[in-house]
């Protein structure tokens, strides 16, 4: 299971997923674009209509998926990111969005998939993040704040689960070319008063290695958490970000 993968990294992981041999449920709003990626990824790919900052919701996909493919033994969590902004600027309604969207909506998931990978004695599960749990951003107040807490908690899931032979760790993104970091650039761009193209540009060059990710970089670090040659490495959140993370 997928969440959020009718474009971006979600759908790059699914692709990688799919082209190891799973079956793929994959989930997102966007009835149109979920069918597009449905069918990028595969011809067995199952998709459901689902937001993810909806408990109702949650629980749907999951009986889906069970009753569709049997229960999941890989979850990828993944979400849009919560509005962009400063500490002080976000309004009471905009931090409680990203709470049950970013934060909520990752507890609800393994609370749901944990129990029967717990029965089978295997199960991996990653959580998609950003750099932004590490490196906290002055203008991505929310995201910072939820993620850096999905850091403690992946250790937390990662402890309580691994006698059952279940992995849980995160990747953490840094500057991926995804409709978010479009938006960040737009916003950039409006600060600076330059086009967009630019604002990309310069996000880009500000990596050591000098551009953006694609998402299917991402991808591929996902693909090995939720391998057999994964198996002992779990608990950890694992910065994927062209060398931007400064700490230690």
């Amino acid at each position: 299971m997928v969440a959020a993968a009718s474009k971006g990294i979600g759908l790059a992981v699914a692709k990688r997923l799919a082209a190891e041999g799973c079956e793929i449920s994959i989930c997102a709003r966007n009835e149109e674009q979920l069918e597009a990626a449905a069918a990028e990824i595969g011809p067995d790919t199952r998709s459901y209509v689902v937001d993810v900052s909806v408990a109702e919701d949650i629980e749907w996909w999951f009986q889906q998926t069970t009753e569709d493919l049997g229960a999941p033994s890989i979850l990828v969590t993944n979400t849009g990111g919560p509005p962009a902004g400063g500490a002080l600027a976000m309004a009471d309604d905009q931090w409680q969005a990203g709470i049950d969207s970013t934060l909520l909506s990752l507890v609800r998931m393994v609370r749901l998939a944990a129990p029967e990978m717990q029965s089978t004695g295997w199960g991996r599960i990653v959580h998609i993040t950003s750099l932004v749990a590490k490196e906290p951003s002055p203008v991505l107040a929310i995201s910072s704040t939820l993620r850096a807490g999905i850091t403690a908690l992946t250790k937390l899931q990662a402890r309580e689960l691994a006698a059952n032979g279940i992995t849980v760790n995160g990747v953490l993104p840094g500057h991926t070319l995804t409709d978010r970091q479009r938006h960040l650039a737009d916003l950039r761009a409006s600060r600076e008063g330059i086009s967009a193209e630019a604002a990309l540009q310069k996000q880009g060059a500000e990596t050591p290695i000098s551009r953006l990710a694609d998402p299917d970089e991402i991808a591929s670090v996902v693909a090995f958490l939720c391998g057999t040659p994964a198996s002992y490495l779990t608990g950890e959140s694992i910065t994927v970000d062209g060398g931007m993370n400064r700490g230690i």
